[in-house]
């Protein structure tokens, strides 16, 4: 049996048909740590490129643009800051096509206070009603189509 294998192993290696073949492949990512790139260098440069010709602060990708964090919380307006009540929170035409999802949890403790998807339905404002709620700091967190998580601190008092 071991006989037959080595057989076959020497007829393959001599007709020219290899198992593994050995290529290098290069990674790119932009900005925010996104790989936008896999494959063999020469087309690394191209797509580098491409990605440096881009505007700093928005790059294309397909339908939906990406902002960066600074240019997203622009975009979205939190309150009255810090909460009695109800705190509401306001964003733009452009930030509603990135957000999927609204969550709020309590900064000491990882259980969800409050989640909500972002429908069409919510007209680009959602309130929580925070009366309830703990004294203390609570993590407001906004999850974007893209996969990203950008999250800021509201205190309730």
């Amino acid at each position: 049996m071991k006989k037959n294998y080595l057989s076959a192993l020497f007829i393959c290696t001599s007709l020219g048909l290899s198992y593994a073949q050995v290529t290098d492949v290069y990674f790119r990512y932009d900005e925010a740590g996104n790989q936008k790139y896999r494959g063999p260098d020469t087309n690394a440069t191209k797509v580098s490129k491409t990605l440096s010709d881009a505007e700093p602060k928005t790059v294309s990708l397909t339908d939906s643009q990406v902002m960066d964090e600074k240019t997203f919380w622009k975009q979205i307006r939190l309150y009255p800051v810090p909460v009695n009540d109800v705190l509401t929170i306001d964003w733009t035409e452009q930030a509603d096509g990135l957000i999927e999802s609204v969550s709020l949890y309590q900064h000491s403790t990882v259980h969800w206070k409050f989640q909500q998807q972002n429908l069409p339905d919510l007209n680009r404002q959602l309130k929580i009603n925070m009366t309830g709620y703990d004294w203390g700091v609570y993590v407001i967190r906004f999850t974007l189509r893209d996969g990203r998580v950008l999250s800021k601190n509201i205190t309730k008092r």
